[in-house]
């Protein structure tokens, strides 16, 4: 593991005394330093009193679930409003992976998991958190402005909150503006093969960016390719 990987921090979320403890030593032993909650209470507590490079939070948990948790996270003002969010489920449904998606996590990992692909999930998702494209200054969409520096969005001159997920999409865009990337070069970075994680991501976006989100304007699909983002 890379040298700066060592002094993430990670938090983890899991009800389950025996899962949480050996995720704990697991990711302890490979170098990241980690806390545990057995809830979301808890996990409150910590999010509020430190900061984390990522989170690990299990869906099936008694009192608050995983998507209240990371529904609550993403209301958060930054730095803790744009911590990563892993998900640990049980559920095979996509619809719940979707739903994940949906309220601003970035991966989803489905029980029963070998602690090795969790490993190469939180690599990614840090690896992509970390990604700082060339300085090529802010890009102008419309009402909205987009810094891939600072990985800020702005509309009408207020900040607008975003995933890292969301922001490493805006970034690969970004590079290139108004060239078409392919879709699964986008998910390739996401660990998502079937690419629907960026579709979410971008539909979450287009409600973020576009004043009409069913006819966007700056975040437009190129049919049979993929997507492509067209600065004024």
């Amino acid at each position: 593991m890379s040298g700066p990987a060592r002094t993430r921090h990670l938090l983890i979320v899991d009800d389950d005394d025996r899962i949480r403890d050996l995720l704990k030593e697991y990711l302890a032993r490979a170098g990241f330093r980690v806390t545990a909650a057995a809830g979301g209470a808890p996990a409150r507590r910590l999010l509020g009193a430190m900061d984390f490079d990522l989170a690990v939070f299990d869906v099936m948990m008694p009192g608050e679930d995983g998507f209240s948790l990371t529904r609550w996270l993403r209301d958060q003002k930054p730095p803790a409003g744009r911590t990563p969010v892993l998900m640990l489920t049980a559920m095979g449904e996509a619809a719940d992976r979707i739903e994940g998606l949906r309220l601003g996590a970035d991966d989803y990992l489905a029980k029963p998991f070998e602690p090795e692909e969790l490993l190469l999930r939180i690599e990614a998702i840090l690896r992509r958190a970390q990604d700082r494209p060339a300085p090529g200054g802010p890009l102008s969409l419309g009402r909205c402005s987009f810094d891939p520096d600072r990985g800020e969005l702005t509309c009408d001159g207020a900040p607008v909150r975003l995933t890292e997920a969301e922001v490493a999409l805006l970034r690969l865009l970004a590079r290139s503006p108004h060239v078409a990337v392919e879709r699964l070069e986008l998910a390739r970075g996401a660990g998502d093969p079937s690419g629907r994680a960026v579709d979410v991501q971008v539909t979450r976006l287009r409600r973020k960016i576009e004043a009409d989100p069913k006819a966007p304007r700056y975040l437009q699909t190129v049919r049979g390719v993929g997507y492509l983002l067209a600065p004024d």
